[in-house]
């Protein structure tokens, strides 16, 4: 069954970005069961204004690690 996966996920990892994210909804949604249409479909608009927000770079990433240390020395403060 690794060797299935393994395959599916390389062959997912080929598709086009909202292929990828078409999978991925899909498979959330079988882990996590009933949801919500009215909240899944504003994660998916938030998901897709940060998204647009940093392509077109009014937005910009932060490293993980960065973020969480930012967070903490505000919280000290």
């Amino acid at each position: 069954m690794a060797a299935t996966a393994e395959k599916i996920a390389a062959e997912a990892l080929d598709l086009p970005t909202s292929g990828r994210a078409l999978l991925v909804e899909k498979l959330l949604n079988s882990l996590s069961g009933k949801s919500d249409p009215t909240v899944e479909r504003a994660h998916l608009d938030e998901i897709r204004r940060r998204r647009k927000a940093v392509q077109s770079g009014t937005a910009k990433l932060v490293d993980g690690e960065q973020a969480l240390q930012s967070v903490r020395a505000a919280l000290r403060q």
